[in-house]
């Protein structure tokens, strides 16, 4: 960790396009202002922290959502995975036949 002593009104430059500037000492805080293109995102760490834990709580929901419907799947065809033969199901599909005669039909 690099440490330095910055006085009120001086600031520290990190890459080429961030600035950080001592704007006000008040007792124990300090306050500092940043300057960051818009595509940095600048975060207070508490805040951070709260955002990691949430994505990382909403990835492991979406990882159990998509296992439930990989076993709803797998029972729902489970004969036919399990014989290799590909059955007909209830889904139907509209061939171009079909849809030339509902593109044929006058708007009511």
């Amino acid at each position: 960790m690099l440490i330095l002593t910055r006085k009120l009104g001086e600031s520290i430059t990190i890459g080429d396009n961030i600035k950080v500037t001592v704007l006000g000492i008040y007792g124990r805080q300090v306050r500092l202002g940043i300057e960051a293109p818009l595509k940095v995102v600048v975060h207070r760490e508490e805040i951070y922290v709260k955002i990691q834990n949430e994505n990382r709580k909403a990835s492991e929901t979406v990882k159990e959502d998509l296992g439930s419907v990989v076993r709803l799947l797998r029972d729902k065809f489970k004969d036919e995975i399990g014989s290799g033969k590909k059955k007909k199901t209830d889904i139907k599909y509209r061939t171009d036949k079909n849809a030339d005669e509902h593109n044929k039909r006058s708007p009511e």
